[in-house]
Order: C-alpha cells, then sequence, then structure tokens
C-alpha cells in the first residue's frame, strides 16, 4: 500500500508542476486556440488521480491496518495514584520525592469530522468533534503519567499541568506532567 500511495504522491507532483510551470505559460500564450492538448490533459488527470490514489490508499491504511492506540493498564484500585495540581496534600505528609512524570500523546481526527467541524466554525456553535478529540487525548495522557508513576511506586502526583500544541493541521500534541511522590 505505501508504494501505491507513492506512486500516486509522484503522479500528483508531476501533474501539479506540469499544469503550473507547462500549461499556465501554455495558455498565457495561446489563450485564442480552446483546444487543450494532450499533455495537459494527462497532467491534470495524474494531478487528480494522484490526489485520489493517495486519499483512498491512506483510507485503506488505517481501516485494515490500524491497530488502536495502546492504552496503559489501568492500575488497580487499591494502587490508584492520586493527581492533585497543588504541591501539598491536605491531610498526607509527603514523605519522598520521586521525580518528574508525564504521558503524552499525539491525536488527530479523521478528514470527515474535520471537514464537519469547519463547517461548524463558518456557522457558530461548540466544535464537538475537537472537544472530543482533546477529551480522548487527555485521557489517554493522563493514564500514561499515571502507568508511569505506577512503575516508580508512586502514591501521588502532585503539580499536575497539561500543556497542548497544535502539530500540523487539526493534529495536536497533548502533554501531561507532574511530580510522583510518597506519602505518608
Amino acid at each position: 500500500m505505501k508504494i501505491v500511495r507513492q506512486i500516486g504522491s509522484l503522479a500528483f507532483v508531476l501533474g501539479l508542476f506540469t499544469c503550473i510551470f507547462a500549461g499556465v505559460p501554455w495558455h498565457v500564450m495561446v489563450s485564442d486556440d480552446p483546444v487543450v492538448p494532450w499533455w495537459l490533459r494527462i497532467a491534470v488527470f495524474c494531478l487528480l488521480g494522484g490526489i485520489l490514489v493517495v486519499l483512498g490508499s491512506v483510507a485503506i491504511e488505517q481501516r485494515k491496518w490500524q491497530k488502536p492506540a495502546e492504552m496503559p493498564v489501568p492500575a488497580e484500585p487499591e494502587a490508584e495514584v492520586l493527581l492533585l495540581n497543588s504541591t501539598e496534600i491536605p491531610g498526607r505528609e509527603i514523605t519522598e520525592i520521586l521525580g518528574l512524570v508525564q504521558g503524552h500523546t499525539v491525536f488527530a481526527i479523521w478528514l470527515g469530522k474535520d471537514l464537519s467541524a469547519l463547517v461548524r466554525l463558518i456557522l457558530g456553535g461548540e466544535l464537538t468533534e475537537y472537544t472530543q478529540m482533546m477529551g480522548k487525548a487527555r485521557a489517554m495522557a493522563t493514564e500514561r503519567m499515571r502507568a508511569t508513576a505506577g512503575e516508580i511506586g508512586a502514591d501521588a502526583i502532585i503539580n499536575v499541568r497539561y500543556m497542548t500544541t497544535s502539530v500540523v493541521g487539526s493534529a495536536a500534541e497533548l502533554l501531561v506532567y507532574g511530580t510522583a511522590v510518597k506519602l505518608r
């Protein structure tokens, strides 16, 4: 499938450059002749066909071979790691600071949801597609941080902070971090 996608990408790029760097000058020079030459028709078909091949191959690849993102095994209820965004835990004493722990993920939504979110952007209202995407990303990153803290024997994570950045298009990176501690 990767080879098919690369062939589609190559056809798209060749068609695009032929249309821009040969087709546009040709049209400017002979604008009175409405007949489109065969090489320009092929370039347009390569451009459009390349896009379709790339989109189709990516869609097929994601549907057939994409494994769901691995979520860390949730901690057992009695060994649950407490999360706080403060530096102190009321009624408990911090006996040992184990260090910085973090969870991280990069999340995106598929193009169909992205397009419907763009329509909502124009019409107004909550962009529920992005709200759901960020909620899933936050939960996944938090569970990864909790699992890391559980591996080092932490009882709690204090001073928890979330940070998000845009990676490309509608893909967002979410990082959660805090200080793992042991409690008395």
